[in-house]
């Protein structure tokens, strides 16, 4: 009986000793000429600040891109001088002589020239 428990533990215990075998990964993740497999130069990582720099930029442009594209037409600030679309010349004319702006000479002038 002690024969078959002998004969029975030995293949059981087998890849015990296999393992036992096997070259130790100690120092595996230690730094090295082989550190993610770069070589070990410093060189390299100047990509992840230059990276870094080139994410934020487009979530920038990207932000700016859909505010811009949710706000609509931007007009932009008007001229003093552009006549507001659906004015006629003739009231601009009359709101410069109220204004105090032309006098009343001029203003007569202006009129003739614009055909009243």
């Amino acid at each position: 009986m002690k024969s078959v428990a002998v004969a029975s533990a030995v293949p059981a215990l087998l890849p015990i000793a296999a393992w036992a075998q096997a070259p130790s990964d100690i120092g595996r993740y230690e730094w090295g000429p082989h550190m993610m497999w770069w070589g070990g130069g410093w060189y390299a990582m100047i990509f992840g600040p230059l990276f870094m720099m080139l994410f934020l930029a487009v979530l920038v442009a990207a932000a700016v891109l859909l505010v811009r594209g949710l706000g609509g037409p931007w007009s932009g600030p008007m001229s003093p001088h552009h006549p507001v679309a659906g004015r006629a010349p003739l009231d601009i004319l009359r709101e410069r002589f109220a204004r105090g702006e032309i006098d009343k000479e001029e203003f007569e002038e202006r009129r003739r020239v614009l055909g009243e």
